[in-house]
């Protein structure tokens, strides 16, 4: 006899550190290096989850170590940029982040807390996300749930 499938909120961590978005960005990277975790979950005042800081926000690729100005043309005494301002001002805003807000990725790929193990192990291979935080129906932050923790569950099936 098989036992039923185990849900997300059976398998994740519940005990995760969040930060605010209006928080020092320096705060998710101290947290980050501390707790292993991977990836620290922002959080509103009311626990939604709004964002998501991991390791891989704190690196600028090779192509973005040196920050290049987009092409621009010089027309007619004006100024025109050929590449991204958006691009660019993102990275900008990356390499010199002053708080969580700066480093984030916005609006995360969450599981909810009655997904199964299997939904989430899915989920995590679709999106390549190593970590995914765990909601409820208001999407309030429940705990965090890792390709270990879901893959671990399929195998203890």
């Amino acid at each position: 006899m098989s036992s039923p499938m185990k849900t997300a909120a059976e398998i994740m961590d519940p005990d995760v550190p969040t930060v605010t978005r209006e928080e020092d960005a320096r705060k998710a990277i101290e947290l980050l290096a501390k707790t292993d975790l991977g990836a620290i979950p922002v959080v509103d005042s009311e626990n939604r989850v709004v964002g998501i800081v991991s390791e891989s926000d704190l690196i600028l690729g090779e192509e973005e170590s040196e920050l290049h100005l987009p092409h621009y043309l010089n027309i007619m005494g004006g100024v025109v940029f050929v590449g991204s301002m958006k691009g660019f001002e993102e990275k900008l805003n990356k390499a010199f982040a002053t708080n969580v807000r700066d480093l984030m990725t916005p609006d995360p790929v969450v599981a909810g807390t009655d997904d199964t193990a299997e939904m989430v192990a899915k989920r995590i291979a679709e999106t390549h996300h190593n970590h995914l935080p765990v909601v409820d129906g208001d999407r309030r932050l429940a705990g965090m749930v890792t390709r270990a923790d879901a893959l671990a569950a399929l195998v203890g099936e």
